[in-house]
């Protein structure tokens, strides 16, 4: 494996349309959605961002940053989402690298807390991330656990 380099859209934005493609491979949210999101972030609309690892001009690796990730709690806002590394490069630290990268670009933008919700257990914790609440996710019968890291 050769170096992940890691770096903000705003950083790679020639990468906007294959990150968005690519994300909607790994999430089966439409392309359109991450498109607006990045748009809205690229024109400084927004500071919620959207981060890549990349091991050459592959992305391996990435994460984004929305107002509310399809969950009840809508007064814990920004939430990560659509955190996701490829099978063949887990276990590296590339989701950690990126959860800690967004957290500190957030932070230096005066936004802290940051919220997400997973079904993992033990993994977020590594990171800093602390479990928060349960949260009713949109159209799920089960709820979900949320995080916070502060």
């Amino acid at each position: 494996m050769s170096e992940i380099k890691y770096f903000t859209l705003r950083e790679k934005t020639e990468m906007k349309d294959a990150a968005a493609s690519w994300f909607n491979s790994k999430w089966g949210v439409p392309k359109e959605a991450y498109l607006e999101c990045m748009d809205s972030y690229l024109s400084g609309e927004t500071e919620y961002g959207w981060y890549i690892a990349m091991d050459g001009d592959a992305i391996v690796g990435g994460l984004g940053v929305i107002e509310n990730d399809f969950h009840d709690r809508k007064d814990l806002t920004p939430n990560v989402c659509a955190v996701f590394t490829e099978e063949e490069y887990r276990g590296n630290g590339i989701a950690g690298n990126l959860l800690n990268m967004v957290v500190e670009d957030l932070k230096s933008k005066g936004i802290s807390p940051v919220y997400l919700v997973t079904d993992h257990t033990g993994f977020y914790e590594r990171y800093g991330w602390e479990f928060f609440c349960m949260a009713q996710g949109d159209d799920e019968p089960e709820m979900t656990r949320l995080y916070i890291h502060r």
